[in-house]
């Protein structure tokens, strides 16, 4: 319940910002006061926010009220920095406009676009963005620009820092300055006059201080992310040089990044990539000093060298990716991932040959081998980049995944690496890890950690203390090198800068947040047990789930992730209610899951595209299956029961109604039946499911018709969705697709064999998907006997014409079925039996998610490709939102996962996929008519003259 300034700013801000984007709920706002650090603070207002006007009008009140406010993108931060326990003000996916100059040389991007959308962006003109750390398909432009993050290849020389161009942004009293425009400085400086003139006297004096100019230039020739930006004072002259400086890596404590403009790097496409083992660690960084030096006075190319200690290399040894060797390496075994990148495939051949050669004096356990092959290099990194979650996957259940994250001077780094190592086995981390960016001297070590003991927290500020004498003091290393000071560190600063640094840095706070309103606690925090308060805590919810570290990479690829929750925030909810359930708090407990009904269990689609992004393949799809059956009660399970032993007679029912949907629409139009509908669904508080011009008309298929007996059998299923569910009125097709899939099938040669009682049959899903796993059990069962017959006992291959439907059968059935979807069939069958010539027309294609989940992306491209000439993927259309049928019934899942596809496919003629529901829903909300690819198959094939 809200009170007193947090009321009065409630009251006033809801009148300039929609209400449904502002939550005081505990549902909302505890899942948002987690970001992927061990640090939770529990926001009493979030807001997710739009444009840069929503979030000056924010920044204004606040300041009014003199309330603080913490600005967040993704949650992927490590430190702490994303989280508050006032306001906290979220940039919502809405906030992703971009501008790519003319010649390609910059990119002007808003605060909520991924590292990994803007790199998708450029990719066509061989750019990319200079930072690229590990988390670059989930951070958020906005956070990448405030904690400077870099990541595997950045280094120092293009991270945020070095390739920034210009910003836009909104001071703590709500001022708008853009660094690119004179107009705007010049009225900055009118406003801000004494501002400037302090910045650039800090300037003065920190160019005149000797020892400390000489202790910024020595700390920023390494990664160094541990407070603020104070190279900014010496290496520019220009005033608002420094203040846009000032801002990267200012954890959002100095003003809100409205908009940044990057120089472009080049990408170079030609690349190489070597995992090399070293017989030990210091044999390791041995290698790196050299190629660190060798690199520095341009002796050899190398862009990347990541290092992997035996316990890194040891959390995923399992993976079936991985070589079986590696098993077999003793406890001292060390790896380096190495990458050279060049202009051209002759250059790249140089460039490993001199790596090799630089090499060649080092003990190493395997010989060096580099490969050009971009399945085999992409997987070596996929590992790396996943050996953080990794270690979160095998940890106790209830203890954190803690990742530290130093630089160490390269001179010093294989005795500091050892020290460091000696300081685990003093305070008995023996689960702990080595890996990092080892040519910049970057190392991250991780850990677990249990919070719930006051013992284990006195260990581990223990430990910690430890490493910050060892890095900060001893070796004069950075204590934060990438992942940004946050609270983890805050107390830490003085011991690493000194003195005069850290004055210089609390006067530069004061200038900028004169009030200290802005992310408070965060780089600048006089408590030294900051790093031991508001720790969270990780209690065991359901084992589908428990093994998640709260990263937030799952969540770019969720399709309700701008509608209600995301796979991590699911995960959080059921944590809280798990543990108010164990304390004996049932009516807060019960609270929780009422406000979780929608946002948690109804909203979710249960794609599980989590999964794939997930680094340890979390599926929280099956969490909310596990939950949705949990709810079920006998009456409901018996009634699924009869619909599944009365299928038939149910599919006719559909029939029923789709035809009475139909007439009525030709009787009343278009417009007047969305305006019934709509109002009948809105009196019906969402029961009576959604109508639109797109919903198909019902069908009836004929199985009986004339074959050629041929040697070629194929057993055909068709979905029960496609022998119900037909064209639309608006559908540019006249053939239904099961007459298009027979005529394919005959055209390719085939004998087709239907299984038998097909009107009966069904894979399951629709009822495994909502929770009835026993009336889906009886379903698959039933469908596996009849294929295996129709099959002659697996003899013959099974084509499903349904993607979703596919992946069930395969997942579910016993039998050895050679069992088919659209894609693969169409590749490994219809592609020899068929000849293909594309059309000159551009189309556009939708890979729904259970073609994902089988890793037919490429192959769908691959299939497209032979179909046309010009093939358009949205790269930022994951999952459609449709979910089966859960598309009528909340088809607002549906809207939020396609709002960028109209403007991804603008140019495109035609449409495809392989899911009826799925392109209903993409049929809606494109403006194209989205069918099986089958049509386009059938229209640019002709049989082969044999």
């Amino acid at each position: 319940m809200l009170e007193g300034k947090y009321l009065n700013f409630y009251n006033q801000i809801s009148k300039k910002i929609e209400k449904t984007n502002i939550f005081t709920d505990k549902l909302h706002t505890l899942a948002y006061g987690t970001d992927a650090s061990f640090y939770r603070l529990i926001p009493k207002i979030v807001i997710k926010t739009d444009n840069a006007k929503e979030v000056q009008d924010i920044i204004e009140l606040s300041n009014e009220l003199e309330l603080s406010i913490t600005f967040r993108a993704a949650g992927t931060s490590l430190s702490g920095q994303a989280i508050s326990d006032s306001i906290l003000i979220v940039t919502s996916r809405k906030f992703t406009d971009f501008k790519i100059s003319d010649d390609k040389s910059y990119i002007s991007l808003q605060p909520a676009l991924t590292g990994a959308q803007v790199n998708n962006l450029l990719s066509p003109y061989s750019k990319k963005i200079g930072p690229d750390p590990a988390s670059i398909n989930a951070a958020m432009i906005g956070g990448i620009a405030a904690n400077n993050a870099s990541g595997m290849c950045c280094g120092i020389s293009q991270n945020s820092y070095k390739t920034l161009k210009s910003m836009k942004l909104i001071f703590a009293d709500g001022t708008k300055l853009d660094t690119s425009c004179e107009t705007s400085r010049n009225a900055f400086r009118v406003t801000h006059g004494e501002f400037l003139k302090d910045l650039k006297q800090f300037s003065q004096d920190t160019k005149n201080n000797e020892e400390l100019r000489a202790k910024i230039e020595r700390k920023f020739k390494i990664k160094n992310t541990c407070g603020y930006s104070l190279n900014a004072l010496i290496d520019f002259d220009d005033e608002f040089e420094i203040l846009e400086h000032l801002i990267i890596g200012s954890e959002g404590t100095l003003a809100f990044i409205e908009e940044i403009t990057y120089y472009t790097v080049e990408d170079l496409k030609d690349k190489a990539s070597a995992l090399i083992y070293f017989k030990d660690i210091k044999e390791a960084c041995s290698a790196v000093t050299k190629l660190k030096l060798a690199r520095d006075d341009k002796s050899i190319t190398v862009d990347a060298v990541e290092l992997m200690d035996r316990a890194g290399l040891r959390s995923i040894e399992e993976d079936p990716a991985m070589p079986e060797f590696i098993k077999d390496f003793d406890e001292n075994v060390t790896a380096l991932l190495i990458e050279t990148r060049a202009k051209s495939d002759e250059d790249l051949d140089i460039q490993t040959v001199q790596i090799q050669n630089l090499l060649e004096d080092f003990k190493v356990v395997r010989d060096i081998y580099f490969t050009k092959d971009v399945e085999e290099y992409t997987l070596y990194w996929k590992i790396r980049k996943g050996l953080f979650p990794a270690v979160g996957a095998v940890r106790e259940t209830g203890t954190t995944v803690i990742i530290e994250d130093v630089a160490y001077p390269i001179e010093c780094l294989a005795e500091a690496t050892l020290e460091l190592q000696d300081l685990f086995k003093k305070h008995e981390y023996s689960e702990a890890l080595i890996f990092g960016h080892a040519l910049e001297g970057n190392f991250h070590f991780v850990f677990t950690q249990d919070f719930a003991d006051e013992k284990e927290i006195k260990r581990y500020d223990a430990f910690m203390n430890d490493v910050v004498h060892s890095v900060a003091v001893k070796y004069q290393g950075s204590l934060k090198a990438e992942h940004g000071t946050g609270r983890n560190m805050a107390a830490f600063i003085e011991v690493e800068w000194g003195n005069d640094a850290y004055v210089m840095m609390k006067k530069i706070k004061c200038l900028f947040d004169p009030k200290g309103l802005l992310n408070p606690g965060v780089i600048i925090n006089d408590d030294q047990e900051a790093h031991l308060k508001n720790l969270k805590g990780m209690p065991a919810t359901n084992e589908i789930v428990d093994k998640c570290i709260e990263c937030g990479f799952c969540e770019p690829s969720c399709p309700s992730n701008d509608l209600s929750l995301t796979p991590r925030q699911r995960i959080v909810i059921n944590r809280e209610i798990s543990r108010l359930e164990r304390l004996g708090k049932e009516e807060e407990a019960k609270e929780y899951r009422d406000l979780y009904q929608y946002d948690g269990i109804e909203t979710c689609a249960t794609c599980s595209l989590c999964s794939s992004a997930c680094p340890v393949n979390i599926d929280t799809g099956s969490l909310t299956k596990h939950l949705r059956a949990e709810q079920l009660s006998p009456r409901a399970k018996k009634t699924a029961n009869f619909i599944a032993n009365n299928f038939s007679m149910t599919l006719k029912g559909m029939k029923f109604g789709l035809g009475s949907a139909n007439a009525v629409h030709k009787l009343l139009g278009t417009a007047s039946m969305e305006t019934v509908t709509s109002t009948m669904r809105d009196f019906s508080k969402g029961k009576i499911a959604k109508w639109n011009a797109t919903l198909p008309k019902p069908i009836s298929i004929n199985t009986n018709f004339e074959q050629k007996v041929s040697s070629k059998k194929v057993v055909y299923f068709p979905s029960c969705i496609n022998r119900t569910m037909g064209l639309s009125d608006v559908s540019v097709e006249e053939k239904q697709l099961f007459d298009v899939t027979v005529e394919l099938l005959q055209k390719a040669g085939y004998q087709i064999i239907f299984p038998e009682n097909l009107p009966n049959l069904c894979c399951g899903m629709p009822f495994s998907s909502k929770g009835f796993n026993e009336a889906g059990a009886t379903k698959s069962t039933q469908l596996e006997k009849a294929l295996v017959k129709a099959t002659n006992n697996g003899e013959y291959p099974v084509l499903c014409d349904t993607s979703p439907c596919t992946k069930t059968m395969i997942e579910k059935f016993k039998s050895d079925l050679k069992l088919y979807e659209p894609i693969e069939f169409a590749l490994d069958f219809l592609s020899n039996d068929l000849d293909f010539t594309p059309i000159a027309e551009p189309i556009t294609i939708h890979t729904t998610c259970s073609s994902a989940k089988m890793g037919l992306e490429g192959k769908f491209k691959t299939l497209a490709q032979m179909c046309s000439t010009e093939v358009i993927i949205p790269a930022d259309v994951k999952c459609c939102g449709f979910a089966g049928d859960r598309g009528f019934n909340y088809p607002e899942l549906n809207e939020s996962a396609l709002r960028d596809l109209p403007k991804s496919i603008k140019n495109a003629k035609y449409a495809f996929s392989t899911s009826k529901t799925c392109e209903i829903g993409l049929s809606e909300h494109s403006g194209l008519d989205y069918n099986s690819i089958f049509y386009l198959i059938n229209k640019c094939t002709k049989a082969k003259n044999i």
